[in-house]
């Protein structure tokens, strides 16, 4: 069974950084492409970013383009999410997201994808 656990969220000043992770098991990550999605409160869950399987192409929402990084290491089964420069805007839960569908690599809508993790929660003071 396929299992997404992030961490590294928390508490941050606003222009500050954070990194989360997502470990995934199951023995599918070569396989899936990957996201990163965020949803404040009393609003939907929107897209953030996004990875190739390879790592070799990304995909980022206008909102953090230049200020976050999504990355992979497939031997460690994770993927990360560098942000920089944080904003108060930027405060919601961060969550992780699997697809294996073939034929699709960099995808923006949730509908796209398989599995997702639990969340981290991400808040920034300003």
């Amino acid at each position: 069974q396929v299992q997404l656990v992030e961490s590294g969220g928390g508490l941050v000043q606003a222009g500050g950084s954070l990194r989360l992770s997502c470990a995934v098991s199951g023995g599918t990550f070569t396989l899936s492409f990957m996201g990163w999605f965020r949803q404040a409160p009393g609003k939907e869950r929107e897209f953030v970013a996004a990875i190739s399987r390879s790592g070799g192409s990304t995909l980022y929402a206008d909102s953090v383009k230049d200020r976050f990084t999504i990355s992979r290491d497939n031997a460690k089964n994770t993927v990360y999410l560098q942000m920089n420069s944080l904003k108060a805007d930027d405060t919601a839960a961060y969550y992780c997201a699997a697809g294996l569908r073939a034929g699709l690599w960099l995808r923006r809508s949730s509908l796209d994808y398989d599995y997702w993790g639990q969340g981290t929660q991400v808040t920034v003071s300003s």
